[in-house]
């Protein structure tokens, strides 16, 4: 089943990343490439899913789909 994860800010500094629904972060780290590296892998592991890297104040900056899960808004073909 796929899962989804957060990278947000953690308040006592640094990244965490988090499993949608979850009460705590799946791990806690010092950069946020390193949480959303993390969340990828996590979310590999369990049969893809989406991963939402936030922004220091909380909103959404990136999303990106890990496999083997579906991406809901798929690129267009622009040459075709």
């Amino acid at each position: 089943m796929p899962r989804n994860y957060h990278v947000t800010r953690n308040p006592n500094g640094g990244w965490k990343s988090k499993a949608e629904g979850a009460k705590r972060a799946s791990s806690n780290h010092g950069t946020q490439a390193q949480a959303e590296a993390a969340a990828k892998r996590y979310s590999g592991n369990q049969g893809g899913g989406e991963v939402r890297i936030h922004r220091p104040d909380g909103t959404i900056r990136d999303s990106d789909t890990v496999g083997p899960a579906r991406d809901p808004n798929p690129p267009k073909d622009t040459k075709h």
